[in-house]
């Protein structure tokens, strides 16, 4: 696994940076990497956790019929320290199968050890906050009124900004883990993009 390696626990100002695990499509690399170089690397925000350029999930993840197998190896092989997933959203991120398998991977709780889920956000990239954009799975967990796992947004206008979505993500772990909507089947194949109309 490729990880963007930062210094874990606090940053120069004694605020909390978090480890978070950035899960995007590939068709997004470049804006994707701006957002963790000015946010995670320039900014100091958190550590970033993801898979690299080109990088994809091992065979025997994707071909495997065991739904809770693929959701442990997500967690064990690539998730690394992380406790909070930020979902970068493009236009066509909503139809991609893996997209959806790392959100139901960090939405995943309870089990040996009586495993937590990972705070989970959705940032757009192209600024506007429109739900259209949203990956099914992260859509049944939104709610406009906030009253709902997980958080949508636009971009940030600054490392501060970003920090308080992380540390609200983080708490809701605890405090909304009982919204969790997360007993779909994972997508088995890429969807059909509402956006371009194709299959990607």
């Amino acid at each position: 696994m490729s990880i963007y390696n930062g210094i874990f626990g606090v940053t120069h100002n004694h605020q909390v940076k978090r480890n978070v695990f950035i899960s995007y499509y590939h068709g997004d690399q470049v804006q994707v990497n701006e957002f963790v170089r000015h946010f995670g690397r320039e900014l100091d925000v958190f550590t970033p956790c993801m898979l690299a350029e080109g990088e994809r999930f091992t065979d025997d993840i994707i071909n495997s019929t065991n739904p809770q197998y693929v959701m442990q190896q997500i967690r064990q092989r690539y998730f690394g320290h992380s406790t909070v997933t930020i979902v970068l959203v493009g236009n066509c991120t909503h139809s991609r199968r893996y997209v959806d398998w790392e959100i139901k991977a960090s939405l995943q709780q309870g089990g040996v050890g009586g495993q937590m889920p990972h705070g989970l956000i959705a940032i757009n990239l192209d600024r506007a906050r429109n739900s259209q954009f949203l990956p099914p799975r992260l859509l049944a967990n939104f709610s406009p009124d906030g009253n709902a796992y997980a958080h949508f947004y636009g971009y940030p206008a600054s490392g501060d900004e970003l920090r308080n979505w992380i540390e609200d993500a983080f708490a809701a772990r605890t405090s909304r883990r009982h919204l969790i909507k997360n007993s779909n089947d994972m997508m088995k194949y890429n969807s059909r993009c509402n956006i371009c109309g194709v299959t990607h």
